[in-house]
C-alpha cells in the first residue's frame, strides 16, 4: 500500500507540473519573448510522460491512479499565476522552485528501503534525471535573463 500511496503523491506532483507548465507557456507566449515558451514545451512533455509512466505503474501494482493534482495543484497554479503576472524572470524562478522540490522528493524516495525495485528503477532512470535536466534548462534561461 505504501508503494501506491507514494506513487500517487508523485503522480499528483507531476499532474500539477503539467498544469503549471501549460499555464506558464500560455503566459510566455503572450509575452514578447516567445523563445521561452518553446524551450518549456519539452519540459511540459517530459512531465506528461512522467504522468503516463506513474499511472501505468500504479495500475500494474493494483492501485487506482489519482485523476487530479488536488490541493497542491491548486496552490501551484495560484503561485505560478501570480509569478506570471510579475514577469518572465519571476515565472521562471517559480518553475525552478517546483522542479527543485520535485527532485528532492525523488531523491528522498530513493533512500526509502520499503519502496519496490520497480519504483526505484523508474525514479533513477527516468523521473529524477528528467527533473535534473529541467533544473539545468531553467537555470540557463534565468542566466540569460540576467545577462
Amino acid at each position: 500500500m505504501h508503494n501506491i500511496e507514494t506513487l500517487n503523491k508523485f503522480l499528483k506532483d507531476e499532474l500539477s507540473a503539467t498544469e503549471t507548465y501549460q499555464q506558464a507557456q500560455e503566459t510566455l507566449r503572450e509575452d514578447a519573448g516567445l523563445g521561452e515558451a518553446e524551450v518549456l514545451k519539452p519540459i511540459y512533455e517530459d512531465h506528461k510522460e512522467a504522468v503516463a509512466s506513474l499511472q501505468a505503474l500504479i495500475s500494474r501494482l493494483g492501485g487506482t491512479p489519482c485523476e487530479d493534482s488536488g490541493a497542491w495543484g491548486t496552490w501551484a497554479k495560484i503561485v505560478q499565476g501570480s509569478a506570471n503576472l510579475l514577469g518572465k524572470e519571476t515565472a521562471l524562478k517559480a518553475l525552478l522552485s517546483g522542479e527543485k522540490s520535485g527532485a528532492e522528493a525523488y531523491e528522498e524516495a530513493l533512500e526509502e528501503s520499503e519502496l519496490s525495485s520497480d519504483i526505484h528503477t523508474l525514479i533513477e532512470t527516468k523521473l529524477l534525471p528528467a527533473q535534473q535536466a529541467h533544473i539545468r534548462t531553467l537555470d540557463r534561461l534565468l542566466g540569460a535573463e540576467t545577462d
